[in-house]
């Protein structure tokens, strides 16, 4: 346990159980004695409560039952807590916010989530805000290269708060600060929320070409490029006070294009090496964030006649069926 400001009965819940939910549990029992827990349907439910652990995913973090709260309903866990981390799939997190009748203003929403909601096509901050009228004042968004599996076997690993209140940022700090955690705060709640995104993109460009048998030294000048992309991409949307070299931009960037840990990279690897996108992705087991993203940013850059030609070409491979091999022969001349 660490020294913070959040108190022992402090009520903070997760929504979700797949390895980022489970592995945000995990962070927050180090400050926290309780942690609310709503996961997908019974079975996940019993199993955890049975065996102290997520039956599917990270299965080799254990769990104290006792210090758990599980619930399968949304409105039982936002009753009892104060403090909301949302981590679904993106895909998934109107199902589950829809389910949510209950009372929850004051709330905090914290979002975990790297991805676009289909159903308004927009991040997480605007959704909360126009559908629930959960204004940024009550929201943060979490960020930075903190891969789950890292976070499961206590390697030191990074993140980034994005809220606008400072009292709601050293709360935050508080709940996720431990020994193998670093927790730095921003105010760039936009900024943080599509540089998550963004990346998934590129980390399935970098898993293209490796698929497509480029080597590192071409990675490294495809990465050099798409954080410039990512930060022509984000002053296009929202100009704000921002440096993409810190760790919630490049960092995560880079995490997440060169891991095998990376869903996305993985993704773009079977892609590369012949497989059909529909193949690729019915052959993962997780869900591919920028697979669904790479839609919402290719037309956001459209409309606003922004130059991103890796977005341009991930889309291009990913929705029009183009070759991957001829689109990254073409990419090569422009990149530098």
């Amino acid at each position: 346990m660490t020294d913070s400001p959040v108190k022992k009965d402090s009520t903070v819940g997760v929504v979700g159980s797949g390895s980022f939910a489970t592995a945000i549990v995990k962070m927050l029992l180090e400050n926290v004695h309780t942690v609310h827990w709503c996961v997908r349907n019974e079975f996940v439910k019993g199993a955890i409560e049975l065996r102290g652990h997520n039956p599917t995913y990270l299965t080799a973090v254990n769990f104290c039952v006792k210090n758990l709260k599980l619930t399968t309903d949304i409105n039982e866990l936002v009753k009892a807590c104060d403090v909301i981390v949302l981590a679904t799939p993106s895909i998934y997190l109107s199902d589950t916010m829809d389910k949510m009748t209950c009372g929850y203003a004051g709330k905090i929403f914290i979002s975990a989530i790297k991805g676009i909601v289909p159903r308004v096509n927009d991040v997480v901050a605007h959704y909360l805000r126009e559908e629930f009228q959960i204004g940024f004042k009550c929201q943060a968004v979490l960020a930075g290269p903190c891969h789950a599996e890292e976070v499961a076997m206590e390697r030191l690993s990074y993140l980034t708060i994005a809220t606008v209140e400072d009292h709601v940022a050293e709360m935050l700090q508080g709940l996720f600060s431990s020994s193998y955690i670093n927790v730095h705060s921003s105010k760039d709640i936009l900024g943080n929320e599509y540089s998550a995104i963004l990346k998934n993109i590129y980390a399935i460009g970098a898993g293209i070409a490796s698929g497509l048998g480029y080597g590192d030294n071409f990675t490294a000048v495809f990465v050099s490029n798409a954080i410039r992309e990512m930060e022509t991409f984000l002053e296009g949307i929202y100009e704000a006070p921002r440096d993409v070299n810190e760790s919630a931009y490049l960092g995560d960037l880079l995490v997440t294009a060169y891991s095998l840990f990376s869903r996305n990279r993985s993704l773009g690897n079977l892609i590369g090496k012949g497989y059909t996108v529909k193949s690729a992705l019915q052959s993962m087991n997780m869900i591919a964030e920028g697979y669904y993203a790479a839609d919402s940013i290719y037309n956001t850059s459209q409309e606003k006649a922004l130059e991103t030609p890796i977005i341009d070409t991930i889309y291009k491979i990913l929705y029009e069926g183009k070759n991957a091999e001829k689109q990254y022969q073409k990419l090569t001349t422009i990149l530098n």
